[in-house]
């Protein structure tokens, strides 16, 4: 691919949109992030918080430990971390820094301070408003769209930032986010050539970090308690061949980090979880077979950039559960580290896609590391049925023939199918 088309740029630059470090889950992190902002604004310790919020924001936080606060979980306590010790300048590290005595805060903060917090619909369905008061004065920040994308902010009745009208303005397709380089510009064939031909200095930062961060914490889940245990127990269980390290590895980072693990993580398409699926069983399987850094770094490009391809049709949240889309992904980057070509990838996508596209996402939460499993174990099987001269076929369910349509099918059942699935959820969700 020409290293001066637009299409190799959009590349690179959609790796450095998304590629990013995030501590805790990226959904109540989006809430620090916005309180932290708040209080920057406020300027003061606030003595009013209300706060409003998308129904699958409430879901995606109602269950997971907010890092740095004790154990908390919830969008109170993400909020009031973000107000009492958040730097607002780190964006989805927003909360990576907390000492002691600040923890301590968070907790007095809880304590004294009533926080409402109210579901809200204005459209999107990422979408948080953070709204401090100090007497007379106050001050207004909204997050809509993605985690970092601040789309409005006002102190004491005076608007400083208002990009709202062009968030409610119809998309031009489905992949449109406004400030985001157009991800309709992936394909799958597109993809495998600039896995190949891309000049590795253009993606080797975003990787060598992506390999540190996520190694590191999936580790963590291995020696250590955390969640479900799903990582240790699948090799207590399963053996400790390649295939099952890599599915361990990926749901132990998921273990540690759904239950409040500090360590950073780089993301994909939003989310801690699909960063460390998309990215650690190719890492080992890499290791395994002895496999160049040149070489891994390709495959990961590949990894990165299918998951994001199928994911931005779907949605940053949806019934649909993200750990499909990178599962699938992962599988892709282990083919390509078995000198897979550009209809080994197709096939072993399409081949995990019609396997695991029914698992729902029911919010942030320990159990996201079985879903993990699942997914990474579908992205294998995907890729050994091909070479073992086996495929889903055109009409067989939700696969149509011809890879980017069954990903189009895919984006259209989590997008639109799964819509009132997902408002089911969330009444489930919110009952319990």
């Amino acid at each position: 691919m020409d290293k001066t088309s637009k299409l190799y740029q959009a590349y690179c630059q959609i790796l450095k949109e998304e590629l990013i470090p995030a501590m805790g889950c990226t959904e109540p992190i989006a809430i620090a992030y916005a309180a932290a902002k708040a209080r920057e604004v406020l300027g003061k310790e606030p003595d009013s918080v209300k706060i409003g919020v998308s129904y699958n924001i409430i879901k995606n936080v109602k269950s997971v430990i907010v890092p740095n606060t004790g154990g908390m979980k919830g969008i109170q306590s993400a909020a009031a971390a973000g107000i009492v010790a958040g730097q607002a300048d780190k964006a989805l590290e927003v909360i990576s820094q907390v000492s002691a005595k600040q923890k301590q805060d968070i907790t007095e903060f809880l304590n004294r301070m009533e926080i409402c917090v109210e579901p809200i619909d204005q459209g999107m369905i990422f979408d948080i408003v953070i709204r401090l008061g100090y007497g007379a004065e106050s001050a207004v920040v909204r997050i809509a769209q993605y985690h970092t994308n601040i789309v409005y902010i006002e102190k004491n009745g005076e608007v400083l930032l208002d990009h709202t009208e062009t968030i409610n303005q119809p998309a031009v397709h489905d992949h449109t986010e406004e400030g985001l380089t157009d991800r309709s510009l992936l394909t799958v064939d597109d993809i495998y050539e600039f896995a190949n031909t891309c000049d590795i200095q253009d993606v080797k930062d975003v990787l060598d970090r992506q390999i540190k961060y996520n190694t590191e914490i999936s580790q963590e889940g291995l020696s250590h308690e955390w969640g479900a245990n799903v990582g240790s127990t699948m090799l207590k269980y399963y053996g400790n061949d390649v295939r099952n390290r890599a599915i361990a590895k990926a749901a132990a980072g998921s273990d540690a980090r759904m239950s409040g693990c500090e360590k950073p993580v780089i993301i994909n398409s939003g989310s801690g979880n699909q960063g460390m699926t998309v990215s650690i069983p190719v890492i080992e399987y890499a290791k395994e077979l002895n496999c160049s850094q040149e070489k891994l770094y390709r495959a990961l490009t590949l990894s990165n950039l299918i998951a994001i391809h199928e994911k931005s049709g779907i949605g940053r949240l949806s019934a649909y559960c993200g750990a499909v889309s990178a599962g699938c992904a992962a599988g892709c980057g282990i083919a390509y580290l078995h000198d897979a070509d550009n209809e080994g990838i197709a096939h072993t996508l399409v081949n995990a896609l019609a396997s695991v596209s029914g698992i729902i996402c029911d919010g942030a939460k320990p159990s996201c590391a079985a879903k993990i499993a699942s997914s990474v174990e579908a992205g294998i099987l995907g890729y050994h049925m091909y070479l073992n001269g086996q495929e889903f076929r055109g009409g067989d369910g939700i696969v149509k023939k011809g890879v980017e349509n069954t990903i189009r099918n895919v984006s259209r059942l989590g997008r639109e199918g799964m819509r009132e699935t997902d408002k089911e959820i969330v009444n489930i969700m919110m009952e319990c």
